[in-house]
């Protein structure tokens, strides 16, 4: 990748919907230079598709919670067990399979404190392998860029 490519690829993340003329203006590249290397970064699996940023408080998404989960056993098979349960379940926005005190920790998205409630309680306590559960509720949200910087890649130093 060169510096053409992080151009596009840091353009896309701020708006996911720009037109390849649009980013040819902003990366200094005709719209058919852009086209091609867009083609070659989804190709390439880079780009792993598109998405809109939803105002979550907006929709009625009133809490967010990071949950921090402990197994009761460890082993492959009751791993992808609670692989399936977190894939399954609409509440959990995105999961994390992690070292340190937990085994995973989850971003739960609710209505409210008694649907939260109610995920604990009905599902996510009483599943098999769960033996321990830790949250906490999100009061406010400081920073939520959902990219990274690609100008400051681990050993490539600031640009």
């Amino acid at each position: 990748m060169d510096p053409f490519d992080i151009a596009i690829l840091s353009a896309l993340q701020a708006d996911g919907a720009m037109t390849n003329a649009a980013l040819s203006e902003k990366v200094n590249l005709s719209a058919s230079q852009v086209s091609r290397r867009r083609q070659a970064l989804e190709a390439a699996g880079i780009i792993e598709g598109y998405s809109a940023r939803l105002n979550l408080q907006k929709l009625g998404f009133g809490v967010r919670a990071v949950t921090r989960v402990n197994l009761r056993h460890h082993g492959k098979d009751r791993e992808d067990e609670f692989a399936r349960f977190i894939d399954e379940r609409p509440e959990i926005s995105v999961a994390f399979s992690v070292s340190g005190d937990a085994d995973y920790i989850l971003d739960i998205r609710v209505v409210d404190l008694t649907a939260f409630a109610d995920f604990i309680h009905n599902h996510l306590l009483p599943h098999p392998q769960v033996s321990q559960v830790r949250s906490e509720i999100v009061l406010r949200t400081m920073k939520d860029r959902g990219g990274v910087a690609l100008d400051h890649r681990a050993g490539d130093g600031p640009r």
